[in-house]
């Protein structure tokens, strides 16, 4: 199913509605939102015959595809600060939101059966905790059958805003973690195998008894993979779930964040999974070609206004209407050669 959707993400062409010829417009980054975009994508060309080429080869990727003007739109979760942004002569805007989940192949154990902290997770990925029955683990899962068996850690081994947003929040549970390896796109791992993008995580995991990986929900919930409960910021045992997802993200200030520069991890609330993020888009201020721009944006603006159901089938949280108006306004900033407006 996911790599139906990301095919048919690849493979479908977007233009812009409302102008006046056909213009391809392409898009490269985040393998986080790759199946929503996927969705709106064929819903988009099935609506108005226009078409987009998304490339989901990590947020890395997607940065450096953008800062070389290789694409039309970069794609990342790992959000650009306001000095960066300048810097690269970019802005960016967030398009939804979504969690980041550790998944796992026990024998014998069912999704949610297995209860996580911060800092066992942690221990896990500095391979202080090295087998499924460790005491530690037990500790936390009293009455799980947890195997004597070893863990097979798997990681992002691109340059990932899903490792930025799992590695930012290990950094902020665990020292040892900060001290260490670090919070970021790209980490030196201390244990364990790569995958290429969420999907390869997935599937490195699904295919190796003992494994635990770390996905964007979609890909846990499309793929039928075995999540952890994880222990929040107020001490609550929480799943992976759109309402816990949008519980995180409830007290998030848009309006007071400089270039939509905002992290949603470890977030107070007895409902808020603790590894939620947004994902973004990163735009040149100054386009070069306004057609196109302008089909890039319209396209967003056609996802804002009609794919909010495809967005929450996926468990994804979409964006109050206060929020998108913000975007909206952000996009009279980005201005074609003539220096007006490409979007109005």
């Amino acid at each position: 199913m996911l790599k139906t959707l990301v095919a048919a993400l690849v493979a479908t062409s977007v233009s812009a509605a409302g102008v006046a010829s056909a213009a391809n417009i392409s898009g490269a980054g985040a393998t986080f939102p790759a199946p929503v975009y996927a969705k709106w994508a064929e819903t988009y060309k099935a609506q108005t015959g226009n078409a987009l080429n998304y490339q989901a080869i990590g947020s890395g990727g997607g940065i450096k595809q953008i800062n070389a003007s290789t694409v039309d739109f970069g794609a990342s979760d790992k959000p650009l600060k306001p000095d960066a942004l300048a810097a690269g002569g970019l802005q960016q805007f967030p398009t939804v939101i979504g969690g980041v989940v550790p998944v796992m192949n026990v024998p014998g154990i069912q999704p949610g059966q297995i209860h996580l902290t911060g800092k066992v997770l942690a221990d896990i990925y500095l391979g202080l905790i090295k087998k499924w029955n460790d005491p530690v683990i037990a500790s936390w899962n009293k009455g799980v059958p947890l195997p004597n068996m070893p863990i097979t850690v798997v990681h992002r081994s691109d340059g990932s805003g899903t490792s930025f947003l799992f590695t930012t929040y290990l950094s902020m549970e665990d020292p040892k973690w900060a001290a260490g390896p670090g919070g970021n796109d790209a980490v030196n791992w201390p244990v364990g195998l790569g995958g290429k993008g969420n999907d390869g995580v997935a599937a490195f995991v699904k295919q190796t008894p003992g494994a635990i990986g770390y996905v964007e929900y979609a890909y846990a919930k499309q793929n039928h993979m075995t999540y952890a409960v994880m222990q929040n910021k107020a001490g609550k045992w929480v799943s992976p779930d759109a309402a816990n997802f949008a519980a995180a993200a409830a007290g998030a200030k848009w309006s007071a964040a400089p270039g939509f520069y905002l992290l949603l991890l470890d977030q107070p609330g007895a409902a808020s999974w603790p590894i939620t993020g947004a994902t973004f888009i990163l735009m040149h201020s100054k386009q070069t070609n306004a057609q196109t721009a302008h089909g890039v944006l319209a396209f967003f603006d056609w996802a804002y206004k009609n794919g909010d159901p495809q967005a929450a089938a996926l468990d994804y949280v979409t964006f109050p209407d206060s929020v998108k108006a913000l975007v909206r306004k952000s996009w009279k900033t980005i201005v074609g050669p003539s220096g007006k407006p490409v979007y109005p």
